[in-house]
């Protein structure tokens, strides 16, 4: 008889955060397939849990995937852990998982803490539908096709992005969706847990010479329904002169009119030259 697959939630930050249940089971499984062995033994040394670890993450998975599966399949019991929050959301968990359900192990969930839901909830920002994109793409081709993509997204968009990758990311973003609203949440449930509230354009200057630190979730806001700013190139550029003519910089003018619009601020400011 094969034993199960434990895809068990462990804190985002905050230790107290763990469930009961999950420690009962991080006591309870034969072995704990893990992204960071270091990181979750810190985690079971804290609650004075001894089990044996196993490596499982991006680089590794498809040589220890197969060796997970043979021992979950002799009968063994298994916990699925990643570094911070749920298994297998935007980590090479899926594919366990998946592996899992094609040998007929069963699955079962052990809930906990998820930044990008957590991050949602404290920002401010529309939450009744929304996407989440996980990291951005490396590929510089498949990135760009993505930031074109969302300028016709209307759900709230949120990604996780690494601290040293923030502010290119920012000015990629803030050049394809111009001035959207934008929420950018770093060290949840930590002591330097903080909400930025900001826009794409602004967070992109403000950030271009002093980057964040720490875990960061990115939140922005999604396109206009139609109807709502909807402004051509053309009204966006003679909107950004108006602005010009009652005294404003035509860099500003151009950056209020992509907040405005929509539109990239890059765009209206050739316009407007």
């Amino acid at each position: 008889m094969s034993g199960k697959l434990y895809v068990t939630g462990t804190p985002i930050g905050n230790l107290g955060d763990i469930s009961p249940r999950a420690l009962g089971i991080l006591e309870s499984v034969d072995f704990i397939a893990a992204e960071d062995t270091r990181v979750t033994l810190k985690l079971l040394n804290h609650f004075d849990i001894k089990k044996q670890l196993v490596s499982y993450y991006e680089h590794n998975k498809l040589e220890k995937g197969p060796q997970i599966i043979d021992r979950i399949l002799s009968g063994e019991s298994c916990a699925l852990v990643t570094d911070a929050g749920m298994p297998a959301i935007s980590d090479p968990g899926e594919d366990i998982v998946r592996l899992c359900l094609e040998n007929g192990i069963e699955v079962e969930s052990v809930p906990g803490p998820c930044a990008f839901a957590t991050a949602l909830a404290v920002s401010g920002m529309p939450s009744r539908r929304f996407v989440f994109e996980g990291f951005p793409p490396a590929d510089k081709k498949e990135r760009a096709e993505l930031f074109d993509e969302l300028r016709r997204e209307k759900r709230t968009v949120i990604f996780y992005e690494a601290p040293h990758k923030l502010s290119k990311t920012l000015a990629e973003l803030a050049e394809a969706l111009g001035g959207r609203d934008t929420a950018i949440v770093r060290e949840l449930t930590k002591i330097h847990e903080e909400v930025i509230r900001t826009d794409l354009v602004s967070a992109a200057e403000k950030y271009a010479e002093n980057p964040l630190k720490g875990e960061i979730v990115l939140i922005i806001a999604g396109a206009p329904e139609s109807g709502d700013n909807d402004m051509t190139p053309e009204q966006a550029a003679e909107y950004a002169l108006g602005l010009v003519g009652d005294g404003m910089s035509k860099t500003e003018a151009a950056k209020f009119a992509a907040k405005v619009s929509g539109l990239k601020k890059g765009d209206i400011y050739k316009s407007i030259i």
